[in-house]
Order: C-alpha cells, then structure tokens, then sequence
C-alpha cells in the first residue's frame, strides 16, 4: 500500500523524523485556508499529489507544466495549485492516462546547500533490511547506480538487533556530514529505521534529504510502500488508503480478498497460487498472447469469491478470453467448477472460456463442466489451455 508525499510526511514528524512543514489543499476552495499558514513573501513549494514518480518533469493534460513548482509569493502558489487541482498530470510512471490530482500540497521552501538519497527496503539476497544512501541525492537512483554506483553505500540491519548507533554512524560517515550535522543524520537515520521496522513498511525512501546552509538536515521528500499482509496491525495506516489512486478492479477485488493485478493484455487468467498464476501469465506470452491481469483466487476460495472474480475480469472491456488454471487441493476442482458454472449463468458472459483443472476431484470437476451445457473450452494441460486461449483472443 501507498500513502502520498503529506502523509508520509506526517508521518516521518510522527516518528521524529525531521521535516519541513506543510498544509494540503483538496479543491480550489480550500487554497486560500492551506496557504493562510504562510507569511506572504515566503518561498513556498507547490506539489502535486499522486501516486506516481517523476512528478517535477511531468506535464498536465491542460498544458500546464510540472507537477511540483517553487514559488516566491503566495499569489503565485495559489495560481499554480489552481492549475493543478482537478487535472490529470502525465508523467514517466503514470503512463499516457495519467493521474488526476486530487490534492496539492504547500510546503516551505528551504535553502539546500547539499542533497543527498536515502532509503531502507528489504534486501531479497538476505531477507533483511538495509539501508542505501548516497552523495547524490535529487536524482533517480537507477542513474547513480548505473553510472556511479561507488557513490552507493549499504548497511545491512540484523532485523533481531536492529539498527545499531554504530550502523547509524556509518551512513552520517559516508555523506561526508561532520559535527551537529553528523549528529542530526544519526538521529534521523535511527528514528527513519525504528519507523520502518514498527510499520512494517516494505520501502522507506528519502530523495532528497537535505543539508541546509545553517547545517540542519532534513527529509525533504519522502515516499513510503507499506506491507499490505501486515496492515491489520495498522489501522491508522489504513485510513490513509486513497482508493481513487488505485485500479477500480484492484479495489473491488481487495473486497473479497481476491489478489488481483490489472495488466495491459487481453487474456484474463484466474489461478489458484501466485507461483502457478505467474506461470499462466508466462505460458500465455510463450504463445504470443498477452496476460490482462494476475489473479491468485487464493488456496480456500469459494464460490462466492469465483463469481465475484469473473464479474471483475469481465468488467474490463480489453479482456478478449478468459484462461481459468486451478490445481485443486485445499480447494477441490468440483467446488472450483460449480462456481464456474453458476458465475457463467449469472453474468451471461459472452467472452470466451477455457478451463483446465487438475488435483482433487478433477474427474467431477471435469463431469460438472461438461454437463454444464456453456460453450467452455476444456484443456487437459497448462500449455493446449494457453495455446487454446491466446487463439480465441485472436479471433473475438
């Protein structure tokens, strides 16, 4: 799960972590009371809020330019936030569709004397945190990596222990910070851990953190991925969901705790288990189709959650066939095709099926389909079942 710029923001304050102040604005009518915080010849940055990078490069559909502006009155923040509420700004993460802008956020404006990147994530080699940090800050990382990677420096963190004072230390060391800047960047190291590992968060980046001309050191940006199997932990996390920056599909599969990825393809797969439904997806494009979602129906589905998983692959208007791969085991292939059967009938559907079950119960499965009177395509293997779809695509 994302959160916005703000909220992260609030967040990393929450957790005292070191930030510049700021206030949000959710429609035009709003503008005037958010900048009423600012003194009227204050430097102000203007962000646009979506869930997106690259927003600073970006353009919007109206022609205006740029989704993050500073500004040196409150006049002229007030005209650039007026051009970015309500419009759909484009940019190198959106997609040509873009992201409409529901909010802007107001942020004062400090003086930079160096930038810097910070990050923690989960390193998949060790399966621990680690810590990334940088002497080039406000740039995208994949460049520095790619162009300079010894400027990239890492600490891997004991999850048993946590991050130690001297771990800390190390990164403060290695962006060249010294006296009450070395020790604002420990201290914002560890506080910038403690929430990380607390909130169970899957990225915590930072790009860029700032060191200031009088010496403060601040999280200038902040972007934060939260773990969604652990947000039941997290309900004040949950109430920061913005469900208009995620696919509708998404969201309403999220509903019946459905796993749902929208894709750009034309071939909806339905699987049991996110191993085997990556292999649908890979078989699929081994034969020259393209996948229009993941879908892992889980290992226990019922009948009630097939339904509702063919009602949100047909209610995508690229969809052209419909691939279903179940291997029953907790989930029997006879439970899988009655609802099969019964979601078919409720929603007449009209696009193309092919179902391949294998495991428990197949034999009845097969006999429930079968006697089912729907023109299904069965498919006894993974491969006849995508080679059988991506043709039906083809042909709709």
């Amino acid at each position: 799960m994302n959160v916005h710029e703000y909220q992260a923001k609030q967040l990393f304050a929450d957790a005292g972590v070191a930030v510049p102040s700021g206030t949000v604005a959710q429609s035009v009518d709003q503008i005037d009371q958010a900048l009423s915080s600012f003194s009227s010849d204050q430097a102000v940055v203007v962000k646009a809020q979506i869930h997106a990078g690259g927003r600073g490069k970006g353009t919007f559909t109206n022609g205006f330019k740029g989704g993050v502006h500073v500004v040196t009155n409150l006049e002229e923040a007030k005209d650039k936030a007026q051009n970015m509420l309500g419009n759909i700004l484009v940019t190198k993460q959106t997609g040509e569709e873009g992201k409409e802008v529901g909010t802007v956020y107001f942020t004062e404006a400090s003086d930079i004397d160096k930038e810097f990147y910070l990050a923690i994530l989960m390193d998949r080699a060790t399966s621990k945190p680690i810590i990334i940090a940088s002497t080039e800050g406000g740039v995208d990382i994949e460049e520095v990596a790619e162009n300079t990677p010894d400027k990239i420096f890492k600490v891997l963190i004991d999850p048993a222990l946590g991050i130690r004072p001297y771990q800390a230390r190390q990164i403060a060391f290695a962006l060249g910070l010294s006296g009450e800047s070395f020790k604002q960047c420990v201290k914002l190291v560890s506080k910038l851990y403690a929430f990380f590992w607390s909130k169970d968060c899957s990225q915590v980046e930072v790009n860029p953190l700032v060191l200031t001309p009088t010496g403060d050191v601040l999280a200038l940006d902040a972007k934060v991925n939260f773990d969604s199997n652990a947000l039941f932990r997290h309900p004040d996390v949950v109430s920061l969901r913005d469900i208009s920056e995620e696919d509708p599909k998404e969201v309403e599969a999220s509903k019946f705790d459905l796993n749902y990825i929208a894709l750009d393809g034309n071939v909806a797969c339905m699987v049991n288990g996110a191993g085997l439904a990556m292999a649908t997806m890979d078989i699929i494009k081994h034969y020259g189709g393209s996948p229009a979602n993941f879908l892992d129906v889980g290992g226990g589905a019922n009948e009630e959650q097939v339904e509702n998983a063919f009602r949100i692959l047909v209610s995508d208007d690229a969809v052209k066939a419909i691939l279903v791969n179940i291997f029953g085991g907790i989930m029997k292939c006879d439970v899988i095709a009655t609802g099969i059967v019964n979601a078919a009938r409720k929603l007449e559907m009209k696009v193309p099926l092919v179902v391949r079950l294998e495991g428990t119960n197949v034999e009845a499965g097969k006999k429930i389909l079968a006697d089912s009177g729907l023109a299904l395509e069965p498919a006894d293997s993974l491969a006849e079942a995508a080679e059988k779809v991506v043709k039906l695509a083809a042909q709709s």
